[in-house]
Order: structure tokens, then C-alpha cells, then sequence
């Protein structure tokens, strides 16, 4: 993996756990409790795929650099 994909994926990594968990506080008041179940099933989600993209992309970062 070259290091310009490994820094994208860390990039879309941290870019995704942050816009997900902003999203969940600005989540309004007044839905349905489904309406909130599934925007917690999606931002875990996310999150979880935000973390894992982020530790494939560092891995790859430093196989790249030859560490």
C-alpha cells in the first residue's frame, strides 16, 4: 500500500468517526424512539468502520516507511 492511500485512509478514518459522533449530539429532540435506534445503529457502525479504516491505513503508513 503506498503511503498516499494509507494517509487517505487515516484522513477518511478520523473524518468519519468525528462526522458521525457530531452528528449523534445534534440529533433533535421530538422523534420516535426508532428514529433514535437506528441513528445509534448507524453512528456504532460507522464509528466501528471509521476505527478500522484508520488501522489499516496506520499499518499501511508504516510498512510504507519500512518500519
Amino acid at each position: 500500500m503506498s503511503r498516499k492511500i494509507a494517509g487517505f485512509l487515516i484522513i477518511l478514518g478520523v473524518f468519519m468517526i468525528f462526522e458521525w459522533i457530531n452528528l449523534g449530539f445534534n440529533l433533535a429532540d421530538g422523534h420516535e424512539t426508532g428514529f433514535y435506534v437506528v441513528h445509534g445503529i448507524l453512528i456504532v457502525v460507522n464509528v466501528v468502520l471509521g476505527i478500522v479504516l484508520g488501522v489499516i491505513g496506520w499499518r499501511g503508513f508504516r510498512r510504507a516507511r519500512g518500519e
